[in-house]
């Protein structure tokens, strides 16, 4: 898609000004915000960061959780060609040093008291840091600091401005082209400094494009915002396919409200890590064996039925008339309220990745019709590497190369992914591009892992993890731990796993019962 994200504002607000694009929950009430009234907050925040003096190729951090007036300064900023950096809510103010000083980061907007809290303790550090702006105003009543003021004046400003220059706001979007930089993200940092990692507003749209189709997103679906804005996922999916597909975000209120607000929002469209979906898993079970005798017995009984009956269905196969039959009375006594009781009796799509998710696991969602599916992809890659078709769901592998991506293997095994949505490069940091990216375009993962016979791919491991058996039949042969660990511990019985194999003539596993 050859555009960008304030243009595809303004394009859902020109085509769906009245329908809800955002909610917002405060004080246990839903607030609305259409499309309308998200483009007119746009151009007010726009124009009164173009009067403070954010200029074009700048950069502007974003600290908070998913808030729709925090997605609604990324669009002002990204209108002005200028670029926000999404930094975690929960990083202590330290961490926020050098991304801050790296980009040469004036202009910070925040969440609440705390995220204002930890500017001000690294603003000595940070001697460029001039405006600080906070959406929520409460406990900084008392707060006298220069540069810093609330989201209600900038916006005042901003439309008093747009009024004396009604054209600014159009002529800023109109001049932001697709391949300019559209937003950046640090990642973790684990062995140093984290690294900027840079994306236009080409690379994002397209794989967030690629994915809306692929799973065919409209306007009518739902998704609920919970993870960090930071992490390029939650970015994929409640601002880069929001924007393309035009369906409605909604922010629970707080961390703790997630599990309500997920059963009050019944989304369409869900993600989430495996550990959430274990941890989901792992209530109801515990609930089950408190329940009565005929209550648990009807519950095991049933569940036997959709072990064996629902991934079948999942997969669009024919099961029988009297499968079908006793799979459909579990759904009306035991899947059905067991969907609905987990906040998914409206999930069409449902994702999980960064780790292996166990096939158990996999097969109890998918078994009481919800179609939990895996990805393959990382902030490199705007996200959609592989992506696993309704009917070819598997815990074992991570799907086919979406739309507009080729994989290839090295001589290690390493996956080389080629694709519309990779980085720009790092920011500052000509080095560590040129160590990911080669001079044709392909991008190292430093994945290890095969296409499979039907053409999915599988992950066995990181490729500096993997080694070589030595000696013997397999002399030779890829040895990944992980792969064997993490098959090994899909046993119900083992805890953990540790394999070692490397430069040996077998390998040997340490076992945690």
């Amino acid at each position: 898609m050859n555009t960008t994200f304030p243009r595809l504002l303004l394009a859902q607000a020109a085509e769906h000004g009245e329908l809800p694009a955002m909610r917002e929950k405060e004080y246990g009430i839903w607030q609305t915000t259409t499309w309308a009234d998200m483009a007119r907050l746009v151009e007010a925040l726009a124009c009164g960061l173009h009067q403070a003096g954010l200029k074009r190729g700048e950069h502007m951090v974003v600290i908070g959780a998913n808030r729709p007036r925090l997605y609604a300064t990324m669009l002002a900023a990204q209108s002005l060609g200028a670029i926000p950096i999404p930094l975690y809510q929960d990083a202590v103010g330290g961490e926020c040093v050098f991304p801050i000083n790296n980009a040469e980061v004036r202009f910070a907007v925040v969440e609440d008291q705390e995220q204002v809290d930890k500017m001000l303790e690294i603003r000595e550090r940070c001697p460029q840091l001039s405006n600080i702006y906070y959406d929520d105003p409460r406990g900084l009543r008392n707060y006298d600091q220069p540069g810093l003021g609330g989201m209600e004046e900038l916006i005042a400003a901003g439309q008093a401005h747009a009024k004396a220059h009604p054209q600014l706001f159009r002529d800023q979007v109109a001049a932001c082209q697709p391949d300019d930089v559209a937003a950046m993200f640090f990642t973790s940092g684990t062995t140093g400094n984290p690294k900027g990692v840079v994306h236009t507003h080409h690379t994002l749209i397209n794989r967030a494009d690629v994915g809306a189709r692929f799973d065919k997103l409209t306007p009518a679906d739902e998704v609920l915002a919970y993870m960090p804005p930071a992490w390029i996922g939650q970015n994929i999916f409640s601002y880069a396919q929001w924007l393309v597909a035009g369906y409605v975000v909604n922010c629970p209120e707080s961390g703790a409200t997630v599990t309500i607000d997920l059963k009050e929002v019944g989304p369409t469209y869900y993600f989430a890590p495996p550990r959430v979906f274990e941890g989901l898993l792992t209530s109801v079970m515990i609930r089950m064996e408190d329940a009565g005798a005929l209550k648990r017995g009807m519950f095991h009984y049933f569940m036997d039925v959709a072990r064996r009956v629902g991934p079948i269905r999942m997969d669009g196969k024919s099961t029988g008339l009297v499968d079908a039959i006793k799979y459909q009375l579990g759904d009306w006594l035991v899947y059905g309220p067991l969907r609905n009781n987990l906040g998914m009796s409206r999930v069409r799509v449902a994702y999980t990745a960064g780790e292996a998710i166990g096939p158990d696991l996999f097969s109890f969602y998918r078994s009481i019709g919800i179609n939990l599916k895996q990805l393959y992809g990382s902030t490199e890659t705007a996200v959609f590497v592989c992506l696993q078709p309704d009917h070819e769901a598997r815990a074992d592998t991570v799907g086919v190369p979406c739309e507009g991506v080729e994989i290839k293997l090295s001589e290690s095994g390493e996956i080389l992914v080629k694709s519309p949505g990779l980085l720009k490069g790092y920011y500052k940091n000509a080095a560590a591009t040129a160590e990911v990216l080669t001079a044709d375009g392909w991008y190292h993962t430093s994945d290890a892992g095969f296409i499979d016979a039907s053409g999915h791919l599988k992950i066995i491991d990181r490729v500096k993890d993997v080694g070589r058996i030595l000696g013997g039949d397999h002399d030779g042969a890829m040895f990944a731990p992980k792969y064997v660990e993490n098959k090994l511990k899909f046993f119900s019985y083992i805890k953990e796993a540790v394999a070692l194999g490397d430069k040996r003539d077998r390998v040997c596993v340490m076992l945690n019962i």
